[in-house]
């Protein structure tokens, strides 16, 4: 039985104040002046209760890219950024392209225990985009894939994009595709501009961004399937993605949360912690995106967290790895620029952040209402500080986070995963029989 827990005084999704009673993982009351004999009360007045995040981009590196990450140690950092449920990208060794290699993952997960893990399997084998990988098998596993990508990798080829579609179909599958013409990207560093012609940096095109989103968009329109477009970069892929929403298509997007903060400026010290795919943008990209997650266009914040070892990064340019930790950093990166800029509210940061990855990726008892009976998985967060994000801020195996030194603000004070406090008072804690 797990401990008894009362938050007293919580600003449900940032309106009212209310009582939470946490019990035998659920929620057993939401009001005021609640009493349960033997709970440990918590002082929560001033903290925001979310319903606990759910990341649809994580990069957990295990099987394969240890020294990256583990399975345990991004389920730490998920957890102390507020996180209760991340999909794992399939870009192991080997690649989760079979149900054996999904279902070790989900074990992995399990066994940790801080959030849930629900792999993501790989649309071709081994993510090179010459045949369908095993997708039924996958989907009838004990994983119950249901979101399939070969990110990191465009799925190039449109008849077999549109075979992918034909196939998830069948079980309430969906496509996540990364967006990047492969051949309009070769030797590509930076997003392709005045920074990137100053910086002498082969330039990354919007362009090519933006042709895949226009086909796949026509394909899943045509096959009737749903598609999700991982990491939108570009106020020409918002224009894209609000077009095929009013014609009716069945498309979903995300956009990160450095693709809502940081520009390719950023590049000028050469600094490849900056260094990521797609490429930081413009500022009127920047833009672009923040008005398409506030107005719905873009449905969700997903991390894209990508850890990597140090060597990776400290390096020339361009020989540095693309990507950067997220886990720990998202939510205060979207308080930042999405309420504080007044964009949206916290009812909406639930939304785009828990409610809508849950739904998107057909994954049950997370995004639930924060109401009697709901799984108790919960994030609880402090809007009032604001401090510099610091090493001591990562619990994940890599250092490589674009914020370090960055004043951001807020801090997230409990997390609780089917009623298991993960993070108690800001402190990632040890759970019982877990080795960290």
């Amino acid at each position: 039985m797990t401990e008894v827990l009362l938050f007293r005084g919580a600003m449900l999704e940032g309106s009212g104040a209310a009582d939470i009673l946490v019990e035998d993982g659920r929620i057993a009351g939401v009001g005021s002046g609640l009493q349960r004999a033997g709970a440990t009360v918590v002082d929560a007045h001033g903290l925001i209760a979310l319903p606990g995040l759910v990341d649809l981009h994580t990069h957990l590196r295990e099987p394969g890219y240890e020294a990256s990450e583990t399975v345990l140690t991004g389920s730490r950092a998920a957890a102390a950024g507020g996180y209760t449920a991340v999909f794992a990208m399939p870009n192991t060794s080997p690649v989760a392209d079979t149900a054996g290699v999904v279902e070790q993952e989900l074990a992995l997960g399990e066994a940790a225990g801080f959030v849930t893990v629900q792999p993501i399997g790989a649309v071709t084998v081994g993510q090179k985009g010459e045949r369908l990988a095993e997708l039924g098998a996958m989907a009838d596993s004990r994983a119950r894939v249901r979101v399939f990508s070969d990110d990191g990798f465009c799925v190039w080829d449109p008849l077999i994009m549109r075979r992918a579609l034909e196939y998830v179909k069948a079980f309430d599958g969906v496509i996540a595709q990364h967006a990047q013409d492969p051949r309009l990207t070769e030797g590509a560093q930076l997003n392709e501009g005045s920074v990137s012609a100053e910086l002498g940096l082969a330039g990354w095109p919007a362009v090519a961004e933006e042709s895949i989103i226009a086909r796949d968009v026509l394909l899943a329109e045509h096959v009737g399937s749903r598609l999700h477009v991982c990491h939108l970069s570009t106020a020409g892929s918002v224009d894209i993605i609000r077009w095929a929403k009013k014609r009716g298509i069945d498309v979903t997007a995300e956009v990160t949360p450095h693709h809502l903060l940081l520009t390719d400026e950023s590049a000028r010290g050469y600094d490849a912690r900056f260094k990521v795919n797609p490429p930081l943008r413009r500022h009127e990209d920047v833009l672009a995106v923040r008005e398409g997650l506030a107005d719905g266009t873009i449905d969700i914040v997903a991390t894209d967290h990508a850890p990597h070892p140090a060597e990776a990064k400290a390096c020339e340019w361009q020989a540095a790895a693309n990507g950067m930790v997220g886990l720990e950093s998202a939510l205060r990166v979207v308080h930042a620029t999405m309420v504080d800029t007044g964009l949206m509210t916290w009812g909406d940061i639930a939304r785009v952040m828990s409610r809508e990855p849950a739904r998107i990726g057909r994954l049950s008892g997370h995004g639930t209402p924060l109401t009697s009976g709901q799984p108790a998985s919960l994030t609880f967060y402090d809007p009032a500080p604001v401090r510099a994000f610091s090493v001591d801020d990562l619990h994940g195996r890599s250092r490589n986070s674009p914020y370090l030194g960055r004043e951001l603000p807020g801090d997230v004070r409990w997390t609780l995963h089917r009623g298991t406090p993960t993070v108690a008072d800001g402190r990632v804690l040890d759970l019982p029989g877990v080795r960290t």
